[in-house]
């Protein structure tokens, strides 16, 4: 079924913003990016979803590995207990420590779950065969899941569990699953730009511009398309 997706600015990622613009997709794929009149005009039978702010490409959580194997994601009936954000450090010892491998699968699918809540549609691994139950999450989750092209840090090959928090405030929106965490711009935290006939993976932020979603978060996600499918959308 073919689906617009209109926002009031589209961010291709690579090419010109597209005020009042539109992202049609097709099945898995993208095909037409541009004003939304334009490509309504062109595709009069798609089913439309506006949504508020901005649309971009899906974004690259380089975090991954140590989020949802060093990590406890809280279940929801924890909050009260655990709170609601990621615990790593002594805090996630303790609950490994004791706990049965369907407590950490669950923390697993709550933290991929949780990603997508973060506009994330592409991961970076590696994950190794010793983690079966993550690697199933994975899979099961359609994200996509790429190598590293450097280190996450200058000097370090993997990511210190220490530093997940950093100098973050950990109430700010998006907390430590967000993936401008550290600083990137869009373009060196997307997936990938947006093309036509490429894989859509559609991120949308309730935000007026880049500057304020860099300042605001991925936290301010209200939809997530992965792979042409509704993934998550904010209530």
């Amino acid at each position: 079924m073919l689906t617009i997706h209109a926002a009031p600015l589209v961010l291709p990622v690579g090419a010109a913003a597209v005020a009042d613009g539109a992202v049609v997709v097709d099945g898995d794929r993208i095909a037409a990016i541009g004003p939304h009149e334009e490509v309504a005009a062109a595709y009069p039978a798609a089913r439309v979803r506006r949504w508020p702010g901005l649309l971009t490409p899906g974004l690259r959580q380089d975090r991954a590995r140590a989020l949802l194997t060093r990590c406890y994601h809280p279940d929801p009936r924890e909050a009260d207990e655990l709170g609601e954000l990621p615990l790593w450090g002594e805090e996630f010892e303790r609950i490994a420590a004791t706990w049965v491998p369907a407590r950490r699968a669950g923390s697993v699918r709550r933290g991929l779950q949780r990603m997508l809540r973060h506009g994330t549609t592409q991961v970076v691994g590696p994950f190794g065969a010793e983690e079966p139950a993550l690697r199933t999450a994975l899979a099961r989750s359609g994200l996509t899941v790429v190598a590293p092209s450097a280190p996450i840090f200058p000097g370090t090959a993997e990511l210190d569990p220490s530093v997940l928090g950093g100098d973050q405030d950990p109430s700010a929106p998006g907390g430590d699953l967000d993936p401008f965490a550290y600083g990137g711009d869009l373009a060196a935290t997307a997936h990938g730009p947006l093309t036509v006939g490429g894989r859509a993976d559609l991120a949308v932020f309730d935000v007026p511009a880049e500057e304020a979603l860099r300042a605001g978060g991925a936290g301010r996600c209200v939809a997530t398309v992965l792979a042409g499918r509704l993934v998550h959308r904010a209530r």
